[in-house]
């Protein structure tokens, strides 16, 4: 059994956790370059955990410009097990309503301006995301979100968009109608990709602010409103995070969805062609098999 640590990216709203034992802010240096911000790190109920904002304290990060590689290699770099993203999102679904979760369990991504993996020329590798998030930890934040009395839905498909604009008219009715998709983001791509390629258990947890631009009923996305949402949201945001270490406990085995042993055939460079120099930034991400 091995020691859990939770890690928590937290999205727009979500920029701290109330109640960590111990809490500091800590430098985390990466070979992939500097995280967002520092990492809040302590005990909460008697487990580990981490906290990450995903923009920087302050909102600097821009979706685009939002140091995926280096914030999921900080969080491996420290001993984090389990990730749960926590971010805002659109819906195109009636039922699903402003104030509402959805805790995400497939993506398409179109997201283009963005380094979307640890490997490359030196140490190729291919990890399958066919079932991108665990499912383990994604029902352990359903029961969270349940027992905070939140209205949360379980499982649905997320639209990952480059922004930093909102959709116009017509992609929004195409990612509903044609698309199938049931929210739509900026940030969970190519972080739950990430997360992958480094052995992570990865759950999402989108807070819905607006129906997007699809709605007869609600026009265009108003920045106003969705402020308003937020704060609702990230109130109940602090109170899922603060139910999972009960829910996950102090020690886990191994992941019964195989998310830790994500790369055991993914590596396909022999080992005499490997590039050093990439080797090395790949310790944490990749070093139970390197």
């Amino acid at each position: 059994m091995a020691e859990t640590m939770i890690g928590v990216i937290g999205g727009s709203g979500v920029y701290d956790i109330e109640g960590l034992e111990g809490a500091e802010w800590r430098d985390v240096a990466s070979p992939w370059g500097a995280p967002s911000d520092q990492i809040l790190v302590g005990t909460l109920a008697g487990v580990k955990m981490a906290f990450l904002p995903r923009h920087g304290r302050g909102h600097v990060h821009s979706p685009t410009t939002v140091p995926y590689r280096a914030n999921i290699d900080a969080l491996k770099r420290i001993g984090v097990t389990d990730v749960i993203s926590v971010s805002a999102c659109g819906s195109f679904r009636e039922e699903m309503a402003p104030g509402d979760f959805v805790v995400v369990d497939q993506f398409i991504d179109r997201t283009f301006a963005r380094e979307k993996s640890f490997f490359g020329t030196g140490c190729v590798a291919h990890v399958s995301v066919a079932h991108p998030t665990c499912p383990r930890l994604g029902a352990a934040c359903v029961e969270a979100a349940r027992a905070q009395g939140v209205n949360v839905h379980d499982g649905g498909t997320y639209l990952a968009m480059e922004g930093p604009q909102f959709s116009s008219l017509a992609e929004s009715k195409m990612y509903r109608e044609v698309w199938g998709c049931d929210v739509i983001g900026m940030t969970n791509m190519p972080e739950a990709k990430l997360a992958r390629e480094a052995e992570l258990c990865y759950a999402s947890v989108a807070m819905i602010t607006d129906y997007d631009s699809w709605h007869p009923d609600h026009g265009e996305v108003d920045v106003t409103e969705i402020i308003k949402t937020l704060t609702g949201n990230a109130e109940n945001a602090r109170g899922l995070v603060k139910r999972l270490p009960g829910l996950l406990g102090a020690r886990r085995g191994d992941c019964p969805h195989g998310c830790d042993k994500a790369l055991e055939f993914a590596i396909m460079t022999a080992p005499e062609k490997r590039d050093p120099a990439l080797m090395a930034k790949l310790d944490a991400v990749a070093g139970r098999l390197l």
